[in-house]
C-alpha cells in the first residue's frame, strides 16, 4: 500500500515535489474531472491511502463532491481560501498542511517560501 497525493495540475504537483520528503505518488486530474477520470483513479489506487489537494474554487468544490461521493475513503487536505490555488499557495503554508496529514517534508528555505 503506498500514499496517493491527487492534485489538478502540473504546477501543483511540482509544488509539492519540492515539499515532501518521503516516497509520494502525485497524481493530476487536469483540470476538470469527471466519472470516466475519477472512475480510474479509484481503480489504480483503490488499495492506496489517497489524499486530495484541490483548489478552493468552484472547480476543486465540484471536484470535492464527486470525490465523496464515488470515492468516500480519500482524505481531504485543504489549502487555504485567501490563495485560492494550491499553486500559489506559499511554500511554507503548504509544508503545514502536508505535516498536519502526516507526510515527512523538508521545510523551504526562506528565498523560498
Amino acid at each position: 500500500m503506498g500514499r496517493v497525493i491527487i492534485v489538478e495540475g502540473k504546477t501543483d504537483k511540482q509544488r509539492l515535489e519540492q515539499l515532501l520528503d518521503e516516497p509520494v505518488e502525485i497524481a493530476c486530474t487536469y483540470g476538470t474531472l469527471g466519472l470516466d477520470k475519477l472512475e480510474q483513479l479509484i481503480l489504480e489506487y483503490s488499495d492506496d491511502e489517497v489524499c486530495v489537494l484541490l483548489d478552493a474554487d468552484h472547480a476543486g468544490d465540484k471536484a470535492r463532491r464527486l470525490f465523496k461521493q464515488e470515492f468516500p475513503n480519500v482524505r481531504h487536505l485543504y489549502t487555504h481560501r485567501m490563495y485560492r490555488e494550491v499553486a500559489t499557495t506559499p511554500l511554507i503554508v503548504l509544508a503545514q498542511i502536508l505535516e498536519g496529514a502526516h507526510f515527512t517534508v523538508k521545510i523551504p528555505d526562506e528565498e523560498n517560501r
